[in-house]
């Protein structure tokens, strides 16, 4: 009896070894598989824009590292909040991946009463590029300089009226920091998208507009409106001559919008450095490079924790923003 029971703990052990011998090998296949299966890129906001232009660039850089399709689906609505809630709810296994900005994933958080992710709903994987907010007025504007308009606000408190292309928006916000910044009160006056604002701002129907570089680009190249500042801390490539609002006296004022890649949070750590190697090389392509470049984007790829605080602060400088301007979208 004694010799069966040795005999049977034997074969027991003789078995666990062989089992763990081969889930551990599994195991490490099947992270190194990764993907096997195409990848899907959730942009959340419509076709068109410059979200999706980005998102369709990188899908497309990515495909070739990853060696499998990067599919991009828009899922817009809510200024970015339904798609970005599709990917936080997502299974954590690198398949489904979230075009990340500075809308849906910093100024919602303080706009929105009720958010239905949080910013620990995700993992950041790299912040891709950053584009400032530009402040552009009317050719008959009687402020040609930063330092005139500044004045001039300043002497004539709600006189005059700045556009965005929402309320709420980055453009709309960054206003209200500058106003915070420099003491100025001016009337707010959001359309329903960019197109309108710039129009209306061209035909002088609303004195100065606050936009993204890659919106405002063309009609600025081609004379119809007045560049005033960049809201970047270094002055933008594509806006040479543009001074920055930062170093006209306003140290330190920012106000960008930007984009990343980021995942739901669980995300296995192998599959979160794959990304982010992936991404990396993609932001180095010089076809994609040049492409962000061309219209102001200042390209980035940095890494997870480092976009992760970036995100944290960005969260906390345009909740303060948000908060101060009253804008609510609930």
């Amino acid at each position: 009896m004694k010799h069966r029971r040795n005999l049977l703990r034997s074969l027991v052990s003789v078995v666990a070894l062989s089992i763990g011998s081969w889930v551990v090998p599994a195991a490490a296949q099947a992270q190194g598989a990764y993907p096997d299966k195409p990848v899907r890129l959730i942009v959340p906001f419509p076709p068109g824009g410059s979200t999706d232009a980005v998102g369709r660039l990188l899908a497309a850089e990515l495909g070739k590292d990853l060696g499998q399709t990067v599919i991009v689906e828009n899922r817009g609505g809510a200024n970015g909040n339904i798609g970005s809630d599709a990917v936080a709810k997502s299974a954590p296994d690198g398949y489904t991946l979230l075009l990340s900005g500075v809308g849906s994933n910093a100024i919602s958080y303080a706009l929105y009463q009720s958010m239905p992710y949080q910013d620990s709903d995700f993992v950041h994987i790299s912040l891709l590029a950053t584009g400032p907010n530009v402040l552009v007025a009317n050719n008959d504007f009687p402020a040609k300089t930063f330092a005139d308009f500044i004045k001039l606000a300043k002497e004539n408190p709600g006189k005059y009226t700045h556009a965005s292309s929402a309320n709420g928006s980055s453009g709309h916000l960054a206003m209200e920091m500058l106003k915070q910044a420099a003491g100025i009160d001016l009337v707010h006056v959001p359309y329903k998208g960019g197109a309108a604002a710039i129009t209306d701002t061209i035909g002088g129907r609303v004195n100065v507009l606050f936009l993204n570089q890659d919106n405002l680009l063309p009609q600025v190249q081609a004379g119809l409106r007045l560049a005033l500042a960049v809201a970047s801390a270094k002055r933008n490539p594509a806006y040479p001559d543009v001074p920055t609002i930062a170093e006209s006296g306003y140290p330190g004022f920012a106000a960008e919008s930007w984009f990343g890649l980021s995942a739901p949070k669980g995300t296995p750590a192998p599959v979160v450095d794959r990304l982010h190697k992936a991404t990396v090389k993609a932001l180095a392509q010089p076809e994609l490079k040049s492409k962000l470049e061309a219209v102001g984007f200042v390209v980035v790829g940095n890494d997870p924790q480092a976009f992760s605080q970036f995100v944290s602060a960005e969260i906390d400088k345009w909740g303060k923003a948000a908060r101060a301007s009253g804008a609510r979208m609930d």
